[in-house]
């Protein structure tokens, strides 16, 4: 079974914040897994890279918990995949 956006996401933090996977949850929040403005950072580029993606800094900021960052990254996902379609 492939893996969801959501499993990449939760992976890709979990790396990132060398975590067990199995702690980072999607209603986790940032300050649960004790994630600052610098991990948010890097778990963004880690993300880009994952992805193949770009997140705007204005909207990374307002980014709070991983539920988010599924949804921002889904987002970004679905409309690279639409943009590659119609192109």
């Amino acid at each position: 079974m492939p893996e969801t956006i959501q499993d990449r996401v939760l992976r890709v933090i979990a790396t990132t914040q060398r975590l067990p996977v199995e702690r980072v949850k999607p209603d986790s929040s940032f300050e649960e897994l004790g994630i600052d403005s610098m991990d948010s950072i890097n778990i963004l580029f880690d993300l880009e890279s994952e992805f193949d993606i770009e997140i705007n800094d204005e909207d990374a900021k307002k980014i709070r918990t991983i539920h988010e960052m599924v949804d921002g990254v889904t987002y970004l996902v679905e409309a690279k995949q639409n943009s590659s379609q119609q192109g």
